[in-house]
């Protein structure tokens, strides 16, 4: 092989050095916190799987954007684009036999064959969080609460990220009284979906052709779409017996999150439609007040997946969180944290003789609890000591010739720049330990 030979990584890709591992880690562990904090269990499935249950799930069009392939043994499969599916088919095979309500959640690595920019690669890691077997608006609601409490465990608040929600029962209901066909709903959410990046003047032209609104109709339609509220639904539409029923469903759920502490987090919002077709009931999506990144967060309710996958009809609500777009928000808001190499101790022998002990008082230390290092062959004492600051070391145990005969080691605090010396009983011991 040539000498010069390198292999570039992946487009769409991420290594992860340590220091880069550090704040995912750091995402991981506080997604964790609060998902088990509120009673879920986690888990997790194959990263690849059978190319039929995301065809089943997404249609057709969804292979173009994935990793998919036939293996040796003939099989059409392809790398999880995402984890629903892969929930979906875990339960159909057990769910019936499971106490209810159902909750999972679970942080998996994905994959998507798509244009990269910014917020969006060809692998992330996503927080999935699931509710199955209640259908009513109280597991909507705690899903949106472990999204919005996922990020403030991270430090992020109202200022920093809204969480915009809508009912696709309720724009369906809207629609309807608008008198919007059945057979043009469909073309019609792609419509309000396109919203806001096409503009106002754009969108009704499109609603007149696709919905066959005009006139008042289509005023009102986008006087509800800019309200952003619930108020202007009830007060054109609210005496509509179906737009009233969905109405009193999202006024309980807003109460529900209004008890939890979390309405200034929370906006209604009937231009969030999530382009999934699976989508049965509340929708929401998670963005960052400023505009600047795509979707932190999106998920909704979806109760006939399992049942399309050849489980029991069971409801279901959940989100699914990215690590990319996140993480650029944390170091937007400067609540990455600092990742600089560090440990307990490091010991410095002074010759050959003491190296030995060294060993002995690390592996010591290290039981004890402690993060211990030391040169892996014999260097000068300042060569060691640039090494104990290059990796965070806090102090330093020196074993000299002179101290070890007189039964003794030095402590020396990098912090500080202070030393004493302790007895080598007591480090044999362990009882220095961090």
């Amino acid at each position: 092989m040539p000498k010069n030979k390198s292999f570039p990584r992946l487009p769409g890709f991420r290594d992860f050095a340590p220091e880069a591992l550090a704040e995912r880690e750091h995402v991981f562990r506080s997604w964790r916190r609060v998902a088990r904090r509120y009673g879920f269990q986690e888990y997790d499935g194959p990263p690849l799987e059978p190319l039929e249950l995301y065809r089943e799930k997404s249609g057709d069009e969804i292979v173009g954007q994935l990793y998919a392939f036939v293996d040796k043994g003939g099989r059409e499969v392809a790398l999880r684009p995402e984890m629903t599916p892969s929930l979906a088919r875990m339960l159909g095979e057990r769910s019936r036999a499971m106490a209810k309500p159902i909750r999972w959640f679970s942080i998996p690595q994905l994959f998507r064959y798509e244009r990269q920019q910014r917020g969006r690669l060809r692998e992330h890691f996503q927080l999935n969080v699931d509710i199955l077997g209640e259908p009513r608006t109280g597991a909507d609601a705690e899903v949106l609460a472990v999204a919005v409490d996922a990020l403030r465990e991270l430090g992020l608040g109202p200022d920093d990220f809204v969480a915009r929600v809508s009912d696709r029962r309720l724009l369906s209901a809207v629609l309807a009284a608008l008198g919007v066909p059945a057979d043009r709903m469909a073309a019609t959410f792609s419509d309000i979906d396109k919203y806001e990046r096409v503009g106002v003047d754009a969108t009704r032209e499109r609603l007149r052709a696709s919905a066959g609104l005009a006139g008042r109709r289509v005023d009102s339609l986008l006087e509800i779409l800019d309200g952003s509220g619930l108020d202007v639904v009830e007060e054109l539409l609210g005496e509509r017996e179906a737009v009233g029923a969905s109405l009193d469903e999202l006024q309980r759920y807003r109460a529900d999150l209004t008890a939890m502490g979390l309405a200034p987090f929370l906006r209604f919002d009937l231009r969030i439609v999530r382009g999934l077709a699976y989508y049965t009931g509340i929708v929401f999506e998670l963005f960052d007040r400023k505009g600047k990144l795509r979707a932190i967060c999106g998920g909704g309710r979806y109760d006939q997946l399992l049942q399309r996958v050849g489980g029991e009809p069971l409801a279901a609500v959940g989100f699914g969180m990215g690590d990319v777009v996140l993480t650029e928000l944390l170091r937007d808001r400067g609540l990455l944290p600092d990742v600089a190499p560090s440990m307990d101790w490091f010991i410095a022998s002074v010759s050959p003789a003491q190296r030995l002990l060294g060993r002995e008082i690390a592996h010591v230390l290290r039981e004890a609890g402690s993060t211990v290092a030391y040169a892996l062959e014999q260097r000068p004492v300042r060569k060691q000591l640039a090494m104990a600051a290059r990796q965070g070391a806090r102090k330093v145990i020196l074993l000299g010739p002179e101290e070890t005969a007189r039964g003794v080691a030095v402590i020396r605090d990098m912090t500080h720049g202070t030393q004493h010396e302790v007895s080598l009983a007591d480090l044999r011991l362990g009882s220095l330990a961090s």
